[in-house]
């Protein structure tokens, strides 16, 4: 159980932030970014359901999942030990990436086939999805570049986790979009 009484401690005043184990880090290392930018990603997520919440419930519901996912996300690359303590360690799991896959799939199901590619727009949901895929993408590299590093682990499923959800992402702007049919389409050399 989280117990937040103090949201202030003056720790980071020096420029440093502490890890689930207890070790001290610049709040600029690599794994902060990495989970920052996950918690970006939760951020963004609020947003576009601002637009699903009455629009569409269904979708809202999926999005609702994905932000409490995000913060066990941010739970696994926070604390970076190969092994649980005796609090025990949060980590995604092939679950989480399974149930992502299958909602994506029953999305999908209902678009057509994509014959071009998409611009980023269209409805407000959609357009706030789109930004999430951007960001999301963007921690999934720091993801990869940190799990690069030695000894410097990073959870397998937490990888996949955040491929699928850019994935999951983009399907779902589509779905906002009246399934496919507001989608704002790229038409190649247009404005040369």
């Amino acid at each position: 159980m989280v117990v937040l009484n103090k949201i202030y401690t003056r720790g980071g005043d020096d420029g440093t932030t502490a890890l689930g184990t207890g070790d001290r880090v610049k709040k600029y290392d690599l794994r902060v970014e990495a989970y920052g930018t996950s918690d970006e990603t939760n951020a963004v997520v609020g947003l576009a359901r601002l637009h699903t919440r009455e629009a569409n419930p269904d979708l809202d519901g999926m999005l609702a999942r994905i932000q409490n996912d995000l913060l066990d996300l941010g739970a696994d690359l926070c604390f970076p030990a190969e092994t649980a303590d005796e609090r025990g360690n949060l980590r995604i799991s092939a679950d989480q990436v399974a149930r992502l896959e299958a909602e994506i799939d029953q999305m999908n199901a209902e678009l057509e086939p994509l014959r071009s590619f998409v611009l980023p727009g269209g409805s407000p949901a959609a357009s706030f999805l789109h930004l999430a895929r951007t960001v999301c993408r963007r921690a999934e590299r720091l993801m990869v570049e940190l799990a690069a590093k030695p000894d410097e682990p990073v959870s397998e499923e937490a990888i996949r986790y955040m491929n699928r959800l850019s994935d999951f992402f983009f399907v779902a702007a589509r779905y906002a979009n009246n399934k496919g049919a507001d989608d704002v389409l790229w038409v190649q050399g247009q404005n040369r």
